[in-house]
């Protein structure tokens, strides 16, 4: 049988540090030395991404932007993708307006990734987000919500306290339209209303990798909401200890914490080779 194992990294494969424990690098780095297949699906960029997982060493294509790109993992050009049409990114940013909420807005702009958005504007947790990435040269402050527009759009997130963002979330997901996730960011207490293309979702990311490797059976790690869509089309599911609830409820079973080296652990114990 051959058998794809994909994790979620924060929360789950990630500490609380926002990085890889020594054993759980050891660990997967034997595993994939041996010839399990084995990536994450995560809601960060690339770039984001690639500073967390340093010293992992995949060779099966990555699943970022909770599942708009499917990336090939040495040279990460792109093997599927979703991105908005004009008129989505349009309606998303009028139902923010209304509110008078702006979004950190994701597009290649003349092929360069930008995350653009409106400083003035900004909820304390987005200048959090902003100046915990001030060596992110993707960022660009605009002037005009205008130029929100620009380019070719594919990720859209919202930070706010809840109450301020409930409304926008109801109003987008009465359209049906789009691909959302609204939870609180970990270890905050501010809300990030995440909005992607209708077919971006890890779980459509995680089948299209299945059909590309050839895989036949699908064991996925998750701690939260995003992870719902991909447990649903696994075969087995697990869910580290520190997961939501909700999530426990949809798994085959619970694992060890994101400290306890939990997916590892089981990875170790239970993961099968490609060859098998």
């Amino acid at each position: 049988m051959k058998v794809l194992y994909v994790s979620d990294l924060d929360g789950t494969l990630l500490n609380e540090n926002s990085s890889i424990s020594e054993q759980s690098l050891s660990i997967l780095n034997t595993l994939i030395k041996k010839g399990v297949a084995f990536t994450f699906a995560t809601a960060r960029s690339l770039h984001s991404a690639a500073k967390v997982t340093k010293g992992l060493q995949l060779k099966l294509p990555l699943i970022v932007y909770n599942g708009v790109y499917v990336l090939d993992a040495k040279d990460h050009h792109i093997l599927a993708q979703q991105e908005f049409t004009k008129q989505q990114l349009e309606q998303i940013l009028r139902i923010g307006d209304a509110y008078r909420q702006y979004p950190f807005v994701y597009a290649y702009i003349n092929g360069v990734e930008r995350v653009s958005y409106l400083p003035d504007t900004l909820h304390p947790g987005g200048w959090h987000y902003r100046n915990s990435r001030m060596d992110d040269k993707r960022f660009r402050s605009i002037v005009s919500a205008q130029q929100l527009l620009d380019g070719d759009s594919f990720y859209v997130t919202f930070i706010n306290d809840k109450e301020a963002l409930q409304p926008i979330y109801e109003q987008l997901c009465a359209l049906d339209t789009f691909t959302i996730t609204f939870q609180r960011e970990l270890g905050r207490e501010e809300y990030w209303l995440e909005v992607m293309p209708a077919t971006a979702s890890k779980a459509n990311a995680i089948l299209k990798l299945k059909e590309l490797g050839g895989f036949d059976h699908v064991v996925c790690f998750g701690d939260a909401v995003n992870d719902l869509p991909m447990f649903q089309v696994a075969d087995e599911a697990y869910a580290v200890d520190n997961a939501i609830e909700e999530l426990k409820q949809q798994s085959d079973g619970v694992i060890g914490s994101n400290e306890e080296d939990g997916v590892a652990r089981w990875m170790q114990e239970h993961a099968l080779c490609v060859e098998s």
